[in-house]
């Protein structure tokens, strides 16, 4: 569900406010608390609403990290590739041309990756990838064991840099917040808007009143899940630094 993030605000908005209402209720058929008891609960209350909001804060905290992650490595892949463009010139001409168009190929499937939505058209995009790597290896391999020369190391280099990228692109995508702490988190705010609503004032306009609670944790739920969702939602990694070096290759 953390992959759809209209779902998560739907369901978070609606579970919180029977939470709230659920408080309410609860307060109605145990009888109304003494001022001494009611102030108790208020302090309580309002501790649980502070922690909730530290949580919520260091979780947003972490999915802006990870989204910023993501974007640092699409840059890092765009000059990994780049840079061994340049170093393929370094080789004979016919292998030159030979890594230069696995490059450009390669290059095209990496764009794919961060623009396409539909799971089924991206295995396939993954799967050519991995042949497009290892075309990309065998393409050079042979130069560094006939000619194991500071020149063909750098181009041997160039090529692992390019491999290595793509590896610490996929594990970033893959870094997302834990599962228990989605879990933990929506806890603490169904506890902190059951005792809302059993600490209100007057329950009979609760319904009312106390929707604001609900909607502005489900909208703080909403914008962790849509950050934390590479392939889904509003905000999204757009491959600039990848379509710009793809630019330049082709002009090339």
């Amino acid at each position: 569900m953390r992959d759809l993030p209209g779902v998560v605000f739907a369901v978070s908005l609606t579970g919180l406010w029977l939470a709230s209402r659920a408080g309410t209720w609860l307060c109605h058929w145990m009888g109304k608390l003494d001022e001494g008891d009611m102030a108790d609960l208020d302090v309580v209350r309002t501790a649980a609403l502070t922690l909730l909001g530290l949580v919520i804060g260091f979780t947003f905290s972490m999915a802006i990290s990870h989204y910023d992650h993501r974007k640092l490595d699409e840059a890092a892949e765009a000059n990994a590739i780049g840079t061994e463009f340049v170093r393929a010139g370094l080789l004979p001409p016919e292998g030159a041309r030979r890594v230069r168009e696995l490059l450009r190929t390669y290059l095209q499937q990496r764009v794919l990756f961060y623009t396409t939505w539909d799971r089924s058209r991206l295995r396939g995009i993954e799967a050519a990838r991995g042949r497009t790597q290892a075309d990309l290896w065998s393409a050079v391999e042979p130069y560094a064991a006939a000619a194991p020369t500071p020149i063909t190391a750098l181009v041997i280099a160039g090529a692992n840099d390019v491999l290595n990228s793509q590896a610490y692109t996929q594990a970033a995508w893959w870094d997302r917040i834990p599962a228990l702490a989605w879990v933990l988190m929506a806890a603490m705010a169904v506890c902190s808007s059951v005792l809302a609503g059993y600490t209100a004032r007057r329950p009979e306009g609760h319904a009312r009143r106390f929707f604001l609670l609900p909607l502005i944790v489900a909208i703080s739920f909403f914008l962790i899940a849509d950050i934390d969702s590479p392939r889904s939602g509003v905000i999204r990694i757009h491959p600039q630094n990848l379509e710009s070096a793809q630019h330049l290759l082709d002009g090339g």
